[in-house]
């Protein structure tokens, strides 16, 4: 099974890497500049807001997945627009589960570096977008970290998927929820191998995040050389 990965394996594999990079994608848009405003600016209940956001690192996940249905049952706000029981539907528990993370993360990395790269930026004429690029590279390995902690959060959440996904073969069916499935009904063999399959999908986006991670370094150090 693992050597073959027949139909439906790769089906819920696809659906696993589909659905977490794409809530990986839009929680690093999103997260990465929250994090960096968060990091730089003072102003008034910040420290509730900041509060508000290492809570929600730890958010359970089937709590994540209430929200996201009520909002898109029949009966809630967004019910006209037909998302529950669909990857969408997962791709925005996963946010909610991932956002706190890379905010959370990148405040405490950018806070651990020397503010003064920013500000020195700024002095030689550089945008602030361009000056934020500088800080975030400056704390890549915090970052990366970020990103590692998000995607492992993700792509191993069960609760939430059954919530918003209702396991539907061939639509909504992920390799966390395939290995439920397969535990439940006494199939061993198989929720064995779906567990290796999403150990190893794991172990290889991880070892590209790292790797991606240690090429930016290597060219840091050659500018600096030069």
């Amino acid at each position: 099974m693992i050597i073959s990965l027949d139909p439906g394996t790769f089906q819920a594999l696809f659906l696993s890497l589909r659905v977490t990079l794409v809530a990986l994608l839009l929680s690093s848009i999103f997260g990465f500049p929250i994090g960096i405003f968060l990091a730089f600016t003072k102003f008034k209940g910040k420290k509730l807001i900041m509060n508000l956001v290492y809570t929600f690192m730890g958010f359970p996940p089937v709590v994540a997945g209430l929200i996201v249905y009520l909002l898109l049952s029949r009966s809630g706000p967004f019910g006209f627009l037909k998302l529950l029981f669909t990857p969408q539907a997962m791709i925005l528990a996963q946010i909610i589960l991932s956002l706190p993370v890379i905010i959370g993360l990148t405040v405490l990395g950018l806070r651990a570096i020397d503010i003064s790269v920013y500000e020195l930026s700024i002095t030689l004429g550089a945008t602030k977008t361009k000056a934020s690029y500088l800080l975030l590279r400056e704390a890549r390995l915090s970052i990366l970290g970020a990103l590692i902690t998000a995607f492992g959060a993700s792509i191993s959440e069960v609760g939430a998927a059954m919530l918003v996904g209702e396991n539907i073969e061939g639509l909504t069916r992920s390799m966390t929820t395939a290995l439920m499935l397969e535990t439940r009904q006494g199939n061993f063999d198989r929720a064995l191998a779906l567990g290796i399959i999403l150990l190893l999908l794991a172990f290889l986006v991880n070892s590209i995040l790292v790797l991606f991670g240690d090429i930016q370094g290597i060219k840091k150090n050659a500018r600096q050389l030069d």
